[in-house]
């Protein structure tokens, strides 16, 4: 085991050593079981290379993407574990930066699903992946390509994970080569040191092998071997006596309903994590809720016509689902104050969009304030308001004319808050459409 460890960490070394010194390389890096593995083969790979005088040190970026709906469990070890790698990258004298990425607010999963009325994915559905990861990096990587001209991405994939990604490596793979094309974005290679890896050997490393940025690699077990829900794929050869099962568990968004069921999420709860279960249990609200067809408009977001007439959720679900959220999150912030599910421009955001789809009837400061018993402090606003509203009944000439301008006066006011302000005109006149069709 060990020489196989040490043939993979030579061959870093030398694609190291082989690539152009400018070329940036890239690390995805989520916190789990792989990721770890490879970056702690790299970050061996780089001290030893530190050692031979005349090496040109490239720029080395370990990337770690926050879809802003992830386990809070893991999200909570990632930031820790970041942290310990910036600062011992710099201590060791390693030419290793970390970046997060995160989605662009207008293409968040509440944004999503709470102001544009996108139904939650699912396999035949699956908007979250390109919005919420494959963007956000792409758009890091693109950058890096601008001003260096190529980049390298070094991968945790395993051909052991699963047919398809054995599939998905041969299908891109140079052949005699290490490196394999990126199959969306121009003069971007990946690279996969670990791909021959099998499961039990990813577990040998992690617990023999002492984390370079010291990191706790007991921990990282044992969030493993606490949301495991099985035992078929698990290490045997440990160092460590006490190490239990761990399964093959994996983490993603706590809200996902690509599964059918969430055995991680399941398994923590079980294993104490008892502050976790309303997340479960709104996550599976989420889940039901998606295909019942009183919470669906007939229409696409695009205003065609939805196949079985199920389109975007109606604006009463959001208002819902925005309700529960907010008292999801309460709830959890009674244990974990810091814990943020949406956070505040999201919610701004939804309102935005909200207006735009001409929603007037719900506000999300109602809602807000109705979860959580206060008020916002905004006496002075409510009395301009007033004010405002005050004299535009007075030149207007019944309820109808009063409620039009007011629609188009919230569509002005928050358009501006969008960083994509096109497209007022066209909102404005199809507002006026509405209320000409209903004569």
């Amino acid at each position: 085991m060990s020489s196989r460890i040490e043939h993979i960490i030579n061959e870093i070394t030398d694609q190291y050593l082989l690539d152009d010194g400018a070329i940036p390389w890239i690390i995805g890096f989520s916190g789990g079981k792989d990721s770890t593995v490879l970056l702690q083969l790299v970050w061996t790979a780089l001290k030893n290379l530190g050692d031979i005088n005349g090496i040109s040190p490239r720029d080395v970026y370990v990337v770690c993407n926050d879809t802003m709906v992830e386990n809070p469990i893991i999200s909570n070890y990632v930031d820790k574990v970041l942290d310990k790698i910036q600062e011992t990258a710099v201590r060791d004298g390693l030419n290793i930066q970390v970046q997060k990425t995160t989605p662009r607010l207008e293409d968040s999963f509440w944004l999503n699903i709470i102001g544009k009325g996108y139904p939650v994915p699912n396999n035949a559905f699956r908007w979250c992946t390109e919005k919420l990861k494959i963007k956000p990096t792409s758009r890091f990587v693109v950058d890096q390509i601008d001003e260096k001209g190529k980049a390298i991405v070094l991968v945790g994939t395993r051909s052991d994970e699963s047919q398809n990604r054995a599939r998905m490596i041969k299908k891109h793979e140079i052949r005699g080569k290490r490196l394999s094309k990126h199959s969306n974005l121009r003069n971007a290679f990946i690279y996969s040191p670990i791909k021959n890896l099998l499961l039990e050997e990813i577990w040998y490393i992690i617990n023999t092998m002492p984390s370079p940025w010291g990191a706790s690699n007991d921990e990282l077990f044992q969030i493993y071997s606490d949301a495991s829900s099985d035992d078929y794929e698990c290490p045997t050869m440990v160092s460590n006596k006490n190490h239990s099962s761990c399964g093959n568990s994996r983490f993603g968004c706590w809200t996902c309903t690509v599964v059918k069921k969430d055995k991680s999420m399941s398994s923590l709860v079980d294993n104490g994590f008892n502050w976790l279960a309303p997340l479960l249990e709104f996550r599976n609200e989420l889940m039901e809720g998606r295909n019942i067809p009183k919470n669906r408009s007939t229409k696409r977001r695009n205003g065609t016509d939805a196949k079985n007439g199920m389109g975007t959720y109606k604006a009463k679900y959001r208002a819902e689902i925005l309700e529960r959220l907010l008292e999801t999150q309460k709830t959890i912030q009674e244990t974990y104050p810091e814990i943020e599910l949406i956070t505040n421009q999201e919610m701004v955001a939804i309102q935005v969009t909200w207006y735009r789809d001409f929603i007037f009837k719900y506000k999300v400061a109602h809602i807000y304030n109705n979860v959580y018993s206060k008020e916002l402090d905004m006496n002075k606003q409510d009395e301009n308001f007033r004010k405002e509203e005050e004299l535009l009944k007075e030149v207007c000439e019944n309820d109808e004319q009063f409620s039009l301008i007011q629609d188009h006066l919230a569509l002005s006011k928050n358009k501006a808050l969008l960083t994509k302000k096109r497209g007022l005109k066209e909102d404005l006149e199809r507002r006026i459409k509405k209320m000409i069709d209903k004569k």
